[in-house]
This record gives structure tokens, C-alpha cells and sequence, in this order.
């Protein structure tokens, strides 16, 4: 994954509370983590700016920080969309045509896998098996699932969300 298009525009908000969760953790032991996953729910991802808050608050390295998001898969280092599109890339759904799907929504888009819109209102991911095989291929626009989809049904199912 390449570096986002989308500049960081964190608040001074979103600041202070990453701030409280810093200090409210800082000197307990194994802490990284909550601190970690309390600024993903804050900025909704980890850019370089987050991490480096993060680095300097407990005091550690940005490569030690770096090494911990980029290995959980929980962590995103790009921002999501406020419509995240998630593709099943499962076997099932695969060999009945998610790959194809997948590539109609980056057309459609303007994006590649694991991006976000310049808007912010899309994001796409291609996920392992979701469980769902008796409905492949399947996806998923936030909460609303999807079964049995084509290639052709993509324009369509964005423009349910298209304001």
C-alpha cells in the first residue's frame, strides 16, 4: 500500500483525547496496545502523524510503532470511507467472479484495493472468506450484504449510496 491521497486532518479534538489515552496508559505495563487501539477509534486509521503522536506520548520509537500496525491486521494505515465496500476474495466467491467484481468497483471508483476516495465517501478492501460461500460472491457496503453479485450489478449497488 502506497502512501494516502488523502491529506491528514486530525482535530485538535481527536488530539486531546488521543492525549488522555496516552496518559491514562502510559505507565502500565504491555499499554501500547490500548493506546494503539484507542487511537484507530479515534482517527478511524493510523497515518504517520498518529503514529508519531503515539511514538512521542509513550515513548518509543516510530519504527516500534510502525512494526506493531503494520503487523495486526486491525490497524489501517489508510483512511476507510464512510461507505467501506468489502469484497469477499474467499475461494468460493472467487472462482465465481469476485476478482472481476473487485476490479469493476476499482473502475467505477477511481481506487485500488485497501484505498480510499479523495471525497472520503468509499473505501475498498478485499477481505479472506466471510463465511458466506452458498451466497458467492458476496460483499458488503457497510451493513448491508450482498449475494450472488456480477460485475454488471457495481453501478447499481453504488448508486444506493451515492448522495
Amino acid at each position: 500500500m502506497g502512501v494516502s491521497t488523502i491529506e491528514f486532518k486530525g482535530t485538535k479534538e481527536q488530539e486531546n483525547l488521543l492525549k488522555e489515552a496516552i496518559a491514562l496508559n502510559k505507565d502500565r505495563e504491555g499499554a501500547l496496545m490500548p493506546v494503539l487501539q484507542a487511537a484507530q477509534n479515534i482517527y478511524g486509521y493510523m497515518p504517520r502523524e498518529v503514529q508519531q503522536m503515539v511514538a512521542e506520548g509513550m515513548g518509543v520509537s516510530l519504527s516500534e510503532i510502525y512494526g506493531v500496525v503494520t503487523f495486526y491486521s486491525q490497524f489501517h494505515l489508510q483512511p476507510k470511507g464512510k461507505y467501506k465496500v468489502h469484497i469477499c476474495m474467499g475461494t468460493a466467491c472467487y472462482v465465481k467472479g469476485a476478482g472481476k467484481i473487485l476490479e469493476r468497483f476499482e473502475k467505477e471508483l477511481g481506487i485500488k484495493d485497501g484505498e480510499c476516495t479523495a471525497d472520503g465517501k468509499f473505501s475498498i478492501d478485499g477481505l479472506r472468506c466471510v463465511g458466506a460461500c452458498g451466497l458467492a460472491p458476496v460483499l458488503s457496503v457497510n451493513d448491508d450484504v450482498y449475494g450472488k453479485v456480477t460485475e454488471d450489478q457495481v453501478p447499481d449497488i453504488l448508486a444506493n449510496y451515492k448522495e
